[in-house]
């Protein structure tokens, strides 16, 4: 079985990998620009990693590492702290370093920490395993985004970042059979839950060899297109008057992005919206707790997957659809969660079906969170400015992330009262934000609308040497000056 469930989660991926990358290899012109191809696969992987704890605890590490439901609490959260103490570094790292080279060394330090939690027997080595897990984090998410940000226009970022996150889906359906499969190996002095972990870990190495042979750094050199297609690459997303790439750190706009009002929202919301994440992690013991059987839990983890992929999907095809309409579908997508809150309190303990689907329904908001990450990318300018936002995103992100498993104390259990009230009002804050959001990004494109033509960058010329070894100047186009989007008052934010 543990053969036949690994075969199982390479060939998905190898499928679900060809899918997403067939339409570029056909035709750089379609602009189907898939240059992050393997963004779809790591992501898939990268979100199996992180939910293994959540199938090891009813796989039995809880009972062999005789974790307190504190200790177990602590094993999710230590994973954002450092996460959020190391996000910055990264950051930084990913603008010094290639984007692509840097990815895959943490891709490989990561799956030789996933595979070392099977010879964990205690708390402190599987804390020290999710810390390391951690630090490796901080580097995926942000290059994603950088990746994401140089290949596509802003308008396609959104289903771009879509299409990755919604990869956390199938991760889910791979990971219940691979739960699975590690369930029914009987043979052998492992535990289910410790081939769980070595069985995701390779997938994972494998995949880190992977990025450092075929990840691109930046369209400029991307293997896969010719010298007049990366030139190309490069001219299709002067509209997101953003730039491609600049190694040099430039901390005034560093500083900019510190004093923005929009940057201090966006970390708001990215806090009070993944506080209710923990669910995570506490997924599969919320539905044992309802008295379905672990295989059942198991398997039942294939249906979260495709609630994922389909609400993901959904959301970013309406919100690319319809323009300047984030905020709005944002918010939509946050009210079939708050249904399933009210009904995960309300009905009786004995409707163990409908207590099911009200779980379900609660992690229909996630779509809401995929969309900011590319709007942050979207409204952002200057690539220094672009990596501290993304850091100060994502550190909203851990903040939430880190906090949430602690609302789900044993005093709490079975019904778990508390918790679902402090995620429903969580979903509430969203809301709101989402709403504040697009209010002030409105307001800022009708005061621009109403300024003057600011020319300050319209004659900008760099010095070049020409074909007949003679110095030129050339005039440099203001969407390639690596300007911020406060510098650039041609910059409209999307909505």
């Amino acid at each position: 079985m543990m053969c036949r469930a690994s075969v199982c989660s390479v060939s998905i991926g190898v499928w679900a990998t060809n899918i997403y990358y067939s339409p570029l290899l056909v035709s750089i012109t379609s602009q189907n620009w898939d240059s992050a191809n393997l963004n779809h696969c790591f992501s898939r992987v990268q979100f199996m990693d992180k939910t293994t704890l959540g199938y090891a605890a009813i796989l039995g590490m809880n009972e062999e590492a005789n974790l307190t439901t504190d200790q177990y609490n602590w094993l999710g959260t230590i994973f954002y702290l450092s996460y959020l103490v190391f996000e910055y570094p990264q950051n930084l790292a990913l603008q010094r370093f290639p984007v692509g080279k840097w990815m895959s060394i943490n891709i490989f330090v990561w799956s030789v920490a996933l595979c070392s939690h099977a010879a964990c027997k205690s708390f402190g080595g599987l804390f020290a395993a999710r810390f390391i897990l951690g630090i490796c984090e901080g580097s995926i998410t942000a290059g994603f985004m950088i990746v994401s940000s140089m290949f596509y226009t802003r308008k396609e970022q959104t289903l771009r970042v879509g299409y990755w996150f919604l990869m956390n889906g199938t991760a889910q359906i791979i990971l219940a059979f691979v739960a699975y499969g590690s369930l029914n190996i009987t043979k052998g002095k492992l535990e289910p839950w410790q081939w769980l972990m070595i069985i995701t870990g390779l997938l994972t190495l494998v995949l880190s060899v992977c990025f450092w042979l075929f990840f691109p750094d930046s369209p400029t050199n991307a293997w896969f297109l010719t010298p007049e297609e990366r030139a190309l690459a490069v001219r299709r997303i002067k509209s997101n008057q953003t730039g491609v790439e600049n190694k040099h750190f430039k901390k005034d706009q560093m500083i900019e992005a510190f004093l923005e009002p929009k940057t201090w929202l966006f970390f708001i919301f990215s806090i009070v919206d993944n506080i209710p994440n923990s669910l995570t992690n506490q997924g599969t013991i919320i539905i044992t707790s309802f008295g379905f059987t672990t295989l059942q839990t198991t398997l039942l983890g294939c249906v979260s997957g495709v609630v994922e992929i389909a609400t993901i999907w959904s959301g970013v095809e309406i919100s690319a659809r319809i323009p300047n309409s984030r905020a709005y579908v944002g918010a939509i997508y946050f009210l079939p969660s708050l249904l399933g809150v009210f009904l995960v309190n309300l009905l009786p303990w004995s409707d163990q079906v409908g207590l099911l689907f009200s779980v379900w329904l609660g992690t229909i908001q996630i779509t809401a969170f995929v969309m900011s990450l590319a709007w942050v990318s979207a409204t952002t300018a200057g690539h220094t400015k672009k990596v501290t936002m993304n850091a100060i995103m994502l550190c909203g992100y851990c903040i939430g992330n880190a906090v949430g498993p602690f609302m789900w104390q044993e005093k709490y259990k079975p019904r778990n009262h508390v918790p679902w009230i402090v995620i429903g009002v969580c979903y509430v804050v969203s809301i709101i934000l989402l709403m504040i959001i697009r209010a002030y990004l409105a307001s800022e494109n009708r005061r621009r609308d109403a300024e003057s033509i600011d020319s300050t960058y319209d004659d900008v010329y760099m010095e070049l040497i020409g074909s007949n070894g003679v110095m030129e100047k050339v005039k440099v186009e203001k969407e390639f000056l690596d300007l911020t989007d406060v510098q650039n008052r041609e910059f409209r934010y999307v909505l």
